[in-house]
């Protein structure tokens, strides 16, 4: 048995998606480490991530090793590259802005037909997302209830797409739209508003009040972080992230809620930028859910706003227990 990080790429035949383009074929690309005869557990990264988003220190090295929460030797970990991102097809492999203009309800259907088609997993331990791949946990828990058996939904919220979250998504992507660059996204060079509207959006939604703070408490040291930022190396597609960031736009996991019979473990920060305690907005969606609650993680030096929680110490603990305690549905 290899414990080893192992990478595929597997074809899915006529995929239809929901504005009923038929794609004959389309390449997906999964990661997968562990025992493949252990537990199956998925890990779904976020926004412009890959499988190699839970492969660092701070994830992995904190949760996959010996006596760990999700021991590799004891579990199957399956980490896909989402539908756009990562080795899976996208608008950089040569269709551009020819390429379908998908949305999270059709990255949940490839993924899921990825996982029981594909892969053969008919039942999970557990699914466990970070952002977009939290929404789309939520997503998979409502419409595929006997499938898991526990659901870890992280910094991503149980409503429709809205507000401050979709306003600076919308800003991004016509930023990059409105650069004369991009030329109707037949660029043969990346329109350098890419660069520059993704530092500003990571800047409005991403890294904790506390922690800015702590690397810009002046003028001088804030331009230097802002310079730092442009300045280094920015490997992004202006159509990979378009198509990406609007994908959203369906998002609104509510019909499923009352539908999910997993475990449900909800896991936000309390700075998280995109997703603000202020906004009350998992409550009342908690409620819904048979069994189901909710973690907040509280601000302090080592959190990050709302990538705080790809550092697994803030929820390893709790994965341990409900990874322990929670019964299972098949």
């Amino acid at each position: 048995m290899t414990l080893a990080p192992r990478t595929e790429r597997h074809t899915l035949r006529d995929v239809r998606l929901h504005d009923g383009t038929l794609l004959p074929a389309l390449a997906l690309a999964c990661t997968t480490l562990g025992a493949p005869d252990g537990e199956p557990v998925l890990l779904l990264h976020g926004s412009q991530g890959s499988a190699a988003s839970w492969l660092t220190p701070a994830w992995a090295g904190r949760m996959f090793g010996p006596g760990q929460p999700l021991d590799a030797a004891r579990h199957h970990l399956i980490l896909p590259d989402a539908l756009g991102s990562g080795r899976s097809a996208k608008p950089s492999d040569g269709l551009g802005p020819a390429f379908p203009a998908y949305t999270y309800g059709d990255m949940v259907a490839v993924l899921h037909r990825l996982l029981t088609e594909a892969l053969g997993i008919r039942h999970l331990r557990a699914v466990i997302g970070y952002s977009m791949g939290g929404m789309h946990t939520w997503l998979l828990a409502g419409q595929h209830p006997d499938w898991m058996d526990i659901a870890v939904p992280m910094a991503a919220s149980p409503v429709p797409m809205g507000g401050r979250n979709w306003l600076l998504r919308r800003m991004l992507c016509e930023s990059i739209r409105r650069d004369p660059a991009w030329q109707g996204g037949r660029y043969t060079t990346q329109p350098p508003a890419l660069a520059w509207a993704s530092t500003f959006f990571a800047l409005a939604s991403n890294g904790g009040e506390p922690a800015l703070r702590a690397q810009a408490p002046d003028v001088a040291a804030a331009d230097a972080l802002l310079h730092r930022r442009l300045a280094a190396p920015f490997t992004g597609d202006a159509n990979d992230h378009l198509w990406q960031w609007e994908a959203a736009r369906d998002y609104d996991p509510t019909p499923g809620l009352p539908h999910i019979r997993a475990r449900v473990l909800a896991i936000t920060s309390a700075d998280d930028e995109r997703n603000p305690p202020a906004l009350d907005l998992m409550a009342p969606a908690i409620a819904r859910i048979p069994h189901a609650r909710h973690l907040l993680v509280p601000p302090s030096a080592g959190t990050s706003g709302h990538a705080s929680l790809m550092d697994a110490r803030f929820c390893a603990d709790a994965l341990a227990t409900l990874l322990r305690e929670a019964p299972r549905l098949a």
